[in-house]
């Protein structure tokens, strides 16, 4: 009677990659994971930064004008 245990993970599916697919997966999960975790900090970053960099920008434009002239809707 043997008494091992076996680590290696069984893949569903025909074929014989075996522990290749399941590198593959986990290999395919993190950068799935980074990316989702990238673009949720970008869109922080872009929701926060936007509206202060139209303001640095209006204030750099050629005619100079005053930040409340910048902030006022008219």
């Amino acid at each position: 009677m043997e008494s091992t245990i076996s680590l290696k993970l069984k893949g569903k599916g025909k074929g014989s990659k075996g522990a290749s697919s399941s590198d593959d997966k986990s290999k395919f999960q993190v950068v799935k994971e980074w990316s989702n975790w990238s673009l949720k900090k970008a869109k922080v970053a872009t929701h926060y930064g936007f509206i202060p960099l139209i303001i640095i920008i209006g204030m750099n434009s050629d005619p100079k004008p005053h930040l409340f002239q910048l902030l006022s809707p008219v």
